[in-house]
């Protein structure tokens, strides 16, 4: 399957609610229970008003896949998402390290690291957020963009969206 008929969510950001839907489809997808710190999507708000949903970019490359010492993390060729075999994998963070968003992060209780897997391609947090109708999270017909335009940390990506909502000067002064 080429990179460009697999499965990528594309964000719009300055349209998150912070509901937290998507965490809590998550979490009842994967876990069975609602419990969003073991959610593979994780909704950040480091400043009032700017609302993060941050989960894999599906990187070119996988760094993530590649610095793996236990090959714990693998690509899944229908989708296109990080599996992980929770058996083969030590915490030992360096995929943490790897991904230019810091992405992966340790399951609540357990010792391996959780990612979105987009849920075998019909991921459950776009289907909750088009359901609430904030059209934060989508599947578009490809991938718009590379991952390295997107691929940041929560606190860079709250920077950028502060600027568009609140304006230059105003978003330094909320973030700083």
């Amino acid at each position: 399957m080429s990179r460009s008929n697999q499965v990528w969510i594309k964000r719009n950001y300055e349209n998150c609610s912070g509901c937290r839907r998507c965490e809590i489809a998550c979490s009842l997808y994967h876990e069975g229970k609602i419990w969003p710190e073991a959610s593979r999507i994780r909704v950040f708000m480091l400043v009032p008003g700017v609302e993060i949903p941050h989960l894999c970019f599906q990187c070119e490359g996988y760094p993530c896949v590649d610095v793996c010492p236990t090959e714990a993390l693998s690509v899944n060729n229908q989708t296109g998402a990080i599996n992980v075999d929770a058996s083969k994998c030590t915490a030992c963070g360096l995929c943490i390290e790897a991904c230019p968003g810091n992405v992966p992060h340790l399951h609540p209780e357990g010792n391996y690291i959780v990612i979105c897997d987009l849920c075998d391609g019909k991921p459950k947090c776009v289907k909750a957020c088009q359901e609430g109708r904030w059209n934060t999270l989508l599947i578009p017909r490809e991938k718009e963009v590379s991952y390295k335009t997107l691929a940041k940390t929560p606190l860079e990506l709250t920077h950028e969206v502060a600027k568009q909502i609140f304006g230059g000067e105003t978003a330094k002064e909320v973030i700083d």
